[in-house]
């Protein structure tokens, strides 16, 4: 048994002197891989087009970190509504963790971007320039010649300028789409610090998807160490039916015209197309294992040698260990309602404070170090400064402000009526000026609205400072 067990001791993309073992999947066909196929290139149009679409002007996705602006859905989100960005982030990580204990690592197989490049893109372009699985290996082996020069010449030339194009699409969602085509129409050379922003991320992309490969999913990544402690005997994963494919005696090799139910061997004809195929190098048959990503390779060519075979499909394929050992057929856990019941809550409070979020942000503050001013007529004046912030895609014009709490004056160091501009901040200085007959105390509370015209559309708080004689 320990012997069985020995391949969990070391990952499956090292070698027994702990070198790099590099993995050269065969080239998957089959149902779930057109499946694969059709998912991931409407991923890959979401993922170029995003940061593209504009939604009542605000790009569709992106995450300006270093201005701290951020795109969801058409949403904008300002550093004011952090809490919102962070429960999103929330939001789809339980996602995440619901999907994984019901079905395993099927984001990662299906719409994790780095498989989605890794296989659909880069792994295409390298069966059409290397060949398949053969074909690779004995390129690899062979001597620099003209035809290996040649076939590594270009297809790293490729693999350049797709990690180029990718690092654009990449910079898009950071600094916004209108920039980055602003700035590719420029001179570059007038954009020195964005053009070597640009080529780091390209060295980056190119390393991961050129050599780097796997490892990211094996190594880099947490989500496969995460899967160990949300799967349970219950989750659906692409698994192999040990039962069938063992039999009472074990696997063996097909022979044709043999009756391996007689002799107790199980279905496994122990062709070794399942371990060739796979993008990480495992073997599917030895169970659940960290560096499985759900790709269904495995099932497709399992299926493909079980009809040639003349023996049912299905030797590989979706379920559970429970499913496997017991029959039992697919259940929503007590442990999935849970992860349902405080996904729901929390979307239901997001959808909340979305219809809540007001369109402009007003912060009006003492300014620090000043004490209040007495004036002729009783008058006690304060002086603040205020923000505002614009979330919209339009400007707000005509903005005013008035007290609400009491009766007094608010006067602007500049014109009274200004305008605040689509998805930026205005500041400036104020002056408030009450009776001391209107205050109660020495830090009385204001309520201070912002108009629009006629139209109030926000309300602040501000303390008003006044001498402690005068209650």
């Amino acid at each position: 048994m320990a012997q069985d067990e020995k391949f969990r001791d070391s990952i499956g993309t090292i070698n027994e002197e702990g070198k790099r073992a590099w993995v050269f999947p065969k080239k998957p066909s089959g149902k779930f891989y057109e499946y694969r196929k059709w998912v991931s290139y409407a991923l890959l149009l979401f993922l170029i087009a995003s940061p593209f679409i504009k939604i009542n002007g605000n790009q569709f996705l992106m995450f300006n970190v270093l201005e701290r602006r951020f795109n969801i859905f058409g949403f904008p989100f300002w550093p004011q509504d952090f809490h919102l960005f962070v429960i999103s982030m929330i939001i789809g990580v339980i996602f995440i963790a619901l999907f994984t204990v019901a079905f395993g690592r099927i984001f990662c197989g299906w719409m994790c971007p780095q498989t989605i490049f890794l296989e659909m893109v880069f792994r295409r372009i390298e069966y059409w320039i290397d060949g398949d699985r053969g074909a690779q290996i004995k390129l690899e082996r062979q001597p620099w010649n003209p035809e290996k020069i040649r076939k590594r010449v270009l297809k790293w030339t490729v693999f350049f300028v797709i990690s180029f194009l990718i690092a654009n699409v990449f910079l898009a969602y950071l600094i916004g789409s209108d920039r980055l085509i602003q700035y590719i129409i420029d001179n570059p050379l007038n954009h020195i610090s964005t053009l070597v922003s640009l080529l780091i991320f390209t060295g980056i992309f190119y390393f991961v998807f050129a050599w780097f490969r796997e490892q990211v999913c094996i190594i880099a990544c947490p989500y496969g160490r995460m899967q160990g402690v949300l799967l349970d005997n219950k989750s659906v994963v692409v698994a192999y039916d040990h039962k069938r494919g063992e039999g009472e005696n074990g696997r063996k090799k097909f022979r044709k015209n043999e009756d391996r139910s007689a002799l107790g061997n199980g279905d496994c004809i122990d062709c070794f197309q399942c371990v060739n195929v796979c993008p990480t190098g495992i073997d599917i048959r030895n169970g659940t294992q960290l560096e499985c990503i759900n790709c269904t390779a495995c099932i497709d060519e399992c299926d493909t040698i079980m009809d040639k075979v003349n023996l049912p499909k299905g030797l590989i394929r979706y379920a559970s260990e429970d499913n496997i050992e017991n029959k039992d057929k697919f259940k929503f856990t007590t442990r999935l309602k849970g992860y349902s019941a405080v996904l729901f809550i929390l979307i239901g409070i997001l959808v909340g404070m979305l219809f809540l979020r007001n369109e402009l942000e007003a912060n009006i503050l003492r300014l620090p170090g000043q004490l209040y001013e007495h004036k002729e007529g009783n008058i006690i004046s304060n002086v603040y400064t205020y923000k505002l912030v614009n979330k919209t895609s339009r400007n707000i014009e005509d903005v005013s402000f008035k007290l609400l709490s009491h009766k007094g004056t608010i006067e602007l160091v500049r014109h009274e009526d200004f305008t605040v501009k689509a998805q930026e901040l205005a500041e400036g200085t104020l002056f408030i000026e009450i009776n001391n007959s209107a205050l109660n105390g020495d830090k009385d509370k204001l309520e201070i609205g912002v108009y629009s015209g006629d139209k109030l559309i926000e309300t602040t708080m501000a303390r008003f400072l006044a001498p402690r004689s005068y209650k």
